[in-house]
């Protein structure tokens, strides 16, 4: 070892020292965040207190009518489900009318549009939880369904004293094609990093397609108010306002799972991840150092592998470092994907791995872009 130190150049030793670096904070944060989402099963209870479903829906008849069944015919003692009309212009009216007929425990309330007065998810939200009858509330959406019959049963397992928010996991559909994979494979990507660090003490966010709160933490700390304003955020900046080490509990049991009816089209899914993207500045400060600790990282573990190659001709050094951190990465990755029921994009994941980094910086500049041109039309307008 002494007599191969010898023989490197100073540059080469100050990029081995920064490869090292960066290949350890990546080894890390795959051991000791990302394989807690596929960890040991957590302590689950037994309790099944009455429970609020609450759908936030806006012309979406036909996913109502596949899906709601499934919801209203869970397993599950005590339940009502209530669906917010959110200025729908379908027949989503007359579906839930229909429905109401042969389940009793369906309701729904209706927003009525109006020219003057521009409202987002949050308030259909917060009309739901005003109606619903129970403390404890499941939020799902109408393009989703559980995967089981058992699945409140299982939100509701997270429970126990103390608790007053439950994260749970929602996927994708699996459908044919490289994008599918790539948005099933982001969605698992974020998914470790919110379950993985909820489990090691720091939730952040949770998904509005499948998530638990009870009433009194939402009204008592005035709902959405702070960040009313903000047209995304009824999910991740709710939790990240409100969620602690001792309040918040994950569920990741296979009952447990909701599905979605993935983005079709690219340009579909660059308008939807603009939005989710949007809400990041708003984090709490915390919550932004964790986040750009795992993509920094690995930025700098990619230039660094750039540099070794290129710059100082330490190939075998950089495969090994690369190959050292792939076995990781895909360990981990199979892992979580039998334990969230993905599949079929594995081997895909060391290519999607650059790609993902480079698009979210692409969907953060279109943000930036999109923002300063509002600006700039209020500053002209009025």
């Amino acid at each position: 070892m002494e007599q191969y130190l010898n023989s490197l150049s100073l540059g080469q030793l100050i990029t081995l020292a920064f490869m090292a670096f960066a290949l350890l904070v990546q080894v890390l944060y795959y051991l000791c965040v990302c394989l807690r989402t596929a960890g040991k099963k957590q302590q689950l209870s037994s309790n099944q207190p009455p429970v609020s479903v609450v759908i936030c829906a806006r012309n979406e008849g036909e996913n109502l009518k596949m899906f709601l069944p499934k919801i209203l015919e869970q397993n599950y003692p005590d339940f009502e489900v209530i669906v917010v009309s959110d200025c729908s212009e379908d027949d989503t009216l007359t579906i839930l009318a229909e429905l109401e007929l042969t389940h009793k425990n369906l309701r729904h309330t209706s927003i009525e549009s109006d020219r003057k007065f521009t409202h987002g998810k949050k308030l259909a939200v917060t009309i739901g939880l005003k109606s619903a009858k129970n403390e404890h509330i499941v939020l799902i959406d109408a393009d989703c369904y559980p995967v089981s019959p058992n699945w409140l049963a299982s939100i509701m397992s997270a429970y126990t004293d103390g608790t007053e928010i439950v994260l749970g996991y929602g996927g994708y559909e699996p459908r044919k094609g490289l994008l599918n994979k790539l948005i099933r494979f982001d969605t698992l990507n974020i998914a470790m990093q919110y379950i993985g660090w909820a489990k090691a003490g720091h939730p952040y966010m949770g998904v509005g397609r499948n998530i638990s709160y009870t009433r009194r933490i939402f009204f008592e700390k005035n709902g959405f108010q702070s960040h009313y304003h903000l047209m995304s955020g009824d999910d991740d900046l709710f939790v990240n306002e409100r969620a602690n080490k001792l309040n918040t509990k994950t569920i990741t049991s296979a009952d447990s799972i909701v599905e979605s009816l993935p983005c079709e089209t690219f340009q579909q899914w660059v308008k939807q991840k603009k939005r989710h993207l949007s809400t990041w500045t708003h984090y709490r400060f915390g919550t932004k150092i964790i986040l750009s600790y795992e993509l920094l990282s690995r930025v700098l573990f990619y230039s660094v592998l750039m540099v070794a190659i290129f710059g100082f001709n330490l190939y075998i050094e950089a495969a090994a470092a690369y190959g050292f951190r792939l076995i990781v990465q895909l360990i981990v990755y199979k892992m979580n994907m039998r334990k969230l029921c993905e599949q079929g994009f594995l081997l895909l994941i060391p290519i999607f791995d650059i790609i993902l980094p480079v698009l979210q910086l692409a969907f953060n500049i279109l943000n930036l872009r999109d923002y300063r041109s509002n600006e700039y039309k209020s500053k002209i307008f009025g």
